[in-house]
């Protein structure tokens, strides 16, 4: 990833901020003649990423145990037009872009097929999301009779995503003057982009 020094992520709570945040990623493998590309919800947990696909999802028979794979997760991201800089006024001198963050993580991919790592991957899936979600009134897995959540399970892969590389971007406006930065994320509040004007905030702040 074309990454400069100004928008080279290094905190590792903001890292794992996006990833929690923003857990639907984007899975990359090559296969050996093509790129094959899904788009699967993670969990990261110490080294590793954890999740499943369908078991008609073809990526299990394409792609072999601990292939080098790499997965991507995308944050809150917006166009920006060079008219929301007050310096465009004065100098002209400005272009559009666009603010982003990302998290690339490059490692192996594993798939099992056993009912216990299974249960066990959709087991902490579960509970994250629905807790997140719901709370106290989380949808649990024994909530559904035990023979449709067999059949469920038997039509899943899980997958275990060994972590060795991570590179992060957050393109915020760093290089821009203090003037135009602040009008930026005052742009971004009335755009309703929560998500991106406070982390410029709190990038400006000392």
């Amino acid at each position: 990833m074309y990454n400069p020094e100004q928008f080279l992520e290094k905190d590792m709570h903001e890292i794992k901020r996006i990833v929690e945040e923003y857990p639907l990623a984007t899975c990359v493998v090559n296969n050996g003649s093509d790129f094959e590309i899904n788009h699967i919800p993670m969990i990261w947990q110490d080294e590793d990423l954890i999740g499943h696909i369908a078991l008609s999802n073809q990526m299990h028979k394409m792609c072999d145990d601990g292939c080098n794979a790499a997965f991507v997760f995308r944050a809150e991201d917006t166009y920006i037009s060079p008219n929301w800089y007050p310096s465009k006024k004065d100098t002209h001198k400005q272009v559009p872009t666009w603010n982003y963050q990302v998290v690339h993580m490059h490692g192996q991919l594993y798939f099992h097929h056993d009912d216990k790592e299974k249960l066990a991957v959709v087991g902490l899936l579960t509970k994250h999301h629905e807790h997140k979600e719901n709370g106290d009134k989380a949808w649990k897995m024994r909530d559904a009779p035990k023979d449709y959540m067999k059949m469920m399970l038997d039509n899943i892969v899980a997958m275990r995503f060994q972590i060795k590389k991570i590179e992060a971007k957050s393109k915020l406006s760093q290089n821009k003057e203090i003037v135009d930065y602040q009008a930026v994320i005052e742009i971004m509040r009335q755009k309703q982009l929560h998500g991106i004007a406070s982390r410029m905030q709190k990038r400006n702040e000392p």
